[in-house]
């Protein structure tokens, strides 16, 4: 077998023409696990593991993408965990490495809150989904999706019934553009207060009490939490732009009530 010299580099089967006709809107490499290190809204750090996915839309007339150059931006512009505000730079960066006219950046990763219970303010970690997606096409998108659980108990329920109304549990999403800091404790804060009541890690009697009490008093549809969700946002001068949702895990039905909006501030 003959040793490729740099007068006879090996073939880039990527770079060949394709006679298809055929773009593609992404393509590239899913599920890379990666540290991630962020700022938390008291001034500490978090460490945590992202999955992240890195794409790029490929061109008509060029038969594949080069996989290995993903990960090279990846380390080349990190060489440590990635920084959320290091983001955008690492996906215009997949542009041009990869000569594309346009690329996406996702990383999803769990972050954790340290939560007082409401009665006796014991302390537990609570977790959240969040996912950072950016794109670069010229200019640069941002949008940050934050999930958390929460509780919400039937208004209709409540009412018709001689005592008690069935609760449940719910996960409410946000995603949101911004055009100010939004911390993700901010945006979680959003989500709780749109539910009949958040949910705790850590709960003795007192609290528990509290939290039966305070949902039965605050009773919401899947509906009422969306809108309560979107009359906050719409409040908020920092987003510009979401698309938000709940889904309540039905305690009396075999199937989930489901709600969901999206609403762009910058057209009047």
């Amino acid at each position: 077998m003959t040793t490729p010299t740099p007068a006879d580099p090996m073939p880039d089967v990527q770079a060949r023409a394709d006679s298809r006709q055929v773009p593609i809107d992404r393509v590239g490499v899913k599920d890379v696990t990666y540290p991630m290190r962020l700022h938390a809204r008291d001034g500490g750090e978090q460490h945590t593991v992202a999955t992240i996915n890195m794409y790029v839309a490929l061109p008509h007339y060029q038969k594949g993408t080069h996989m290995s150059r993903f990960l090279e931006v990846l380390n080349e512009h990190t060489g440590e965990p990635v920084c959320p505000e290091r983001i955008p730079e690492i996906t215009r960066a997949i542009c041009e490495k990869l000569e594309a006219h346009e690329a996406h950046f996702e990383a999803e990763f769990t972050y954790f809150v340290s939560k007082p219970a409401p009665v006796t303010g014991q302390r537990g970690l609570m977790d959240y989904k969040v996912r950072f997606a950016c794109t670069a096409n010229g200019e640069t998108d941002f949008v940050m999706t934050v999930a958390a659980p929460a509780a919400s108990l039937c208004p209709c329920s409540k009412e018709i019934s001689e005592y008690g109304a069935h609760n449940q549990r719910c996960r409410i999403e946000a995603a949101v553009r911004t055009t100010g800091m939004m911390w993700i404790e901010d945006l979680i804060e959003h989500l709780e207060a749109s539910a009949s009541v958040p949910v705790f890690a850590v709960l003795k009697r007192p609290d528990e009490k509290w939290v039966t009490e305070k949902a039965y008093e605050n009773p919401k549809f899947v509906e009422d939490i969306v809108r309560d969700l979107a009359t906050r946002l719409e409040d908020d001068a920092r987003v510009s732009w979401f698309s938000i949702n709940s889904e309540n895990f039905e305690s009396i039905h075999s199937h989930n009530a489901y709600a969901q909006l999206t609403r762009d501030k910058r057209i009047s």
